[in-house]
């Protein structure tokens, strides 16, 4: 099997969800019939971004699509394109020519409503035409459904904004994460007896519901450790707006920083507050734990 003979999965593929799952699968499907190396070809920027002028809130960073696809589909090339005007403008047929020249594609697999190309000219159907003239493979992906509706990105992007993660975690086909180095942060968790490891939302992705979730996060160093998590702004103790992920990591202990933990948003138990002071925070974070636990007790008997 070589690099220099791909079965290419061409598409933004944001969130990696359960419509792109099937894309993946039939990538490796196609790339063992050929003995091929299967692959995925991705951009760096939300096309919107520059065609519309807006930013896209995505689901993932570029770096979390990236391991998501390694991870949980054992496809180790992913190639990414930076998305900017000189490609916004290539024609279709300059862009699939140098694709499959670079990269020396046999076999392309994209969903039924990838465009590409100047002004998204370049279709799936044309794709599909363009590759039976040039002899190379072409699978069209029909569209993924769920309780009678198409799987989206839009739609994910809106449940873990709601902080539906349970229904996140349907359309995804695995729990919403955010992955990140641990960092230094405002020591405040560890002065109330309640040790926290921080981490940041990458610029550009969604931000869950504002509020404090049962969570499971796992470490580079192999741990699995079940927790407690708070999206927000910390309102008891400050003022400056900014967003931090602060994680409380249940029965662990050591120092982490510098480390990588993936967090898994598996459960919403409430909003984020202000409190009186820090006494009464502290007694909140008792009874979220207690929550956690309790929710982490029944997650494990219905197994």
């Amino acid at each position: 099997m070589s690099e220099q003979n791909r079965v290419l999965a061409l598409g933004f593929f944001d969130g990696v969800h359960l419509g792109h799952a099937a894309l993946m699968e039939r990538t490796k499907e196609r790339a063992a019939e050929r003995g091929a190396f299967p692959s995925v070809l991705t951009f760096d920027l939300h096309p919107d971004t520059l065609v519309f002028g807006k930013e896209v809130p995505l689901i993932n960073s570029p770096a979390e699509r990236e391991d998501i696809i390694r991870r949980c589909f054992a496809i180790d090339s992913v190639v990414f394109i930076h998305f900017d005007r000189r490609m916004m403008q290539m024609d279709w047929r300059e862009f699939l020519g140098s694709v499959v020249t670079e990269l020396q594609v046999c076999h392309f697999v994209v969903g039924h409503d990838f465009c590409f190309g100047y002004k998204g000219q370049g279709t799936a159907e044309r794709l599909r035409e363009y590759c039976a003239a040039q002899g190379l493979g072409c699978d069209v992906i029909p569209p993924v459904t769920l309780d009678g509706q198409i799987v989206s990105s839009t739609h994910i992007r809106q449940l873990i904004q709601a902080g539906e993660m349970e229904e996140a975690e349907r359309w995804l086909g695995r729990p919403h994460s955010l992955t990140d180095t641990i960092r230094s942060g405002f020591h405040l968790g560890r002065k109330l007896g309640s040790p926290t490891i921080n981490m940041e939302i990458a610029r550009g992705v969604v931000e869950p519901r504002h509020g404090v979730y049962a969570t499971m996060t796992y470490l580079d160093t192999g741990d699995q450790c079940p927790a407690v998590t708070n999206v927000g702004v910390r309102p008891t103790f400050s003022r400056d707006g900014r967003v931090t992920v602060e994680t409380h990591l249940l029965d662990h202990a050591g120092d982490l920083y510098g480390h990588r933990a993936r967090v898994e948003f598996l459960h919403f138990l409430r909003p984020e507050q202000r409190f009186s002071d820090g006494a009464a925070l502290a007694v909140q974070i008792e009874e979220d734990e207690a929550q956690t636990r309790r929710y982490f007790q029944k997650r494990s008997e219905l197994k």
